[in-house]
């Protein structure tokens, strides 16, 4: 993992890589993603400084973007928001074909205080809508599903989701905890589908009919526990092959996941471009505007200088 530090027209704001943040892996019959943020959980969280409940909420998010993301051909970004009518009332994940992720949640400290610190999803939320969409570059195709809020968990309303908009068989389970050394979070993302012929098993005498084997695989899948898949001393492969021992199982190669906010200078200021000069004066104070970009919490200063050239 590599962590530097942007300069110029990005904002000072680590720039963390986890190269292998997400392994896909493979059934006769099923594909599926673990997902391992490491690091950048923490990173992406502790930025925000959130509630416990609405980082924990987060960290779950970002684990079901990244996963899903992986899964697609796509350039551009994916992103999930779900708009809730309780404590939260917006929360935005986004991922972009290369994994770079971000996040932010809105929501009201008073209806917050209100439910306990480890308050589900639903409670948070109470209901509301689930969309996930594909927002392709270069005036490519894009898509967006949405239905409602249904289930306790974050985990259950994708779940629902694939079940209701896709008609596919989903088996997911989302894993976001705060240890001593921050917050950690994790993630198991199994889909059922069409035998592929390209993927080569090493016993094919173990294939079985595809109900049979999505039921065994969703009864070792549950086997799994937070404390392992959050365990950073016990790589991806040894996890899977834990889990899945007993039924044929192909490991792709990782893929990168990484700290993504994509604002800038530059591009805030076409925004205050935008603004009428009353406008402009009203944000005004001492000379200067500050913009705050909502996903990764910087402070972009605008001089006086600066806000006449706006204009």
């Amino acid at each position: 993992m590599t962590e530097h530090t942007h300069i110029s027209d990005r904002p000072d704001v680590p720039d963390l890589t986890i190269p292998t943040g997400i392994t896909p892996f493979f059934f006769p019959s099923a594909r599926g993603r673990l997902v391992r943020l490491d690091r950048l959980a923490n990173t992406l969280l502790s930025r925000h400084n959130y509630p416990h409940a609405i980082s924990k909420l987060g960290g779950e998010a970002l684990v079901l973007v990244s996963g899903l993301a992986a899964a697609l051909k796509f350039e551009g970004s994916f992103s999930l928001q779900v708009k809730g009518e309780g404590a939260v009332s917006l929360l935005v994940v986004d991922c972009t074909h290369n994994g770079q992720l971000r996040f932010y949640a809105r929501y009201d400290k008073e209806k917050l205080d209100l439910l306990p610190k480890q308050a589900t999803a639903l409670e948070l939320f109470e209901k509301g809508l689930f969309v996930l969409t594909v927002d392709q570059h270069n005036d490519k195709d894009s898509y967006q599903g949405m239905v409602e809020i249904t289930g306790n968990s974050l985990s259950e309303m994708a779940s629902h989701y694939f079940e209701t908009s896709e008609q596919l068989n989903s088996w997911i389970r989302l894993f976001c905890e705060e240890t001593s050394e921050g917050w950690q979070a994790s993630g198991l993302i199994i889909e059922k589908i069409a035998s592929d012929p390209s993927i080569v098993f090493k016993d094919e005498a173990e294939i079985t009919n595809d109900e049979e084997e999505w039921n065994t695989l969703t009864i070792l899948a549950e086997t799994v526990t937070a404390k392992e898949v959050l365990d950073t001393n016990l790589s991806n492969n040894d996890l899977l092959y834990r889990l899945f021992n007993s039924t044929p199982i192909t490991i792709g190669n990782p893929k990168p996941v990484s700290y993504g906010c994509r604002c800038s200078r530059s591009r805030l200021q076409n925004i205050l471009k935008t603004f009428n000069q009353n406008d402009l004066e009203n944000m005004n104070e001492e000379g200067n505007i500050t913009m705050t970009c909502e996903f990764c919490r910087y402070n972009f200063v605008f001089n006086q200088n600066e806000i006449q050239s706006t204009k």
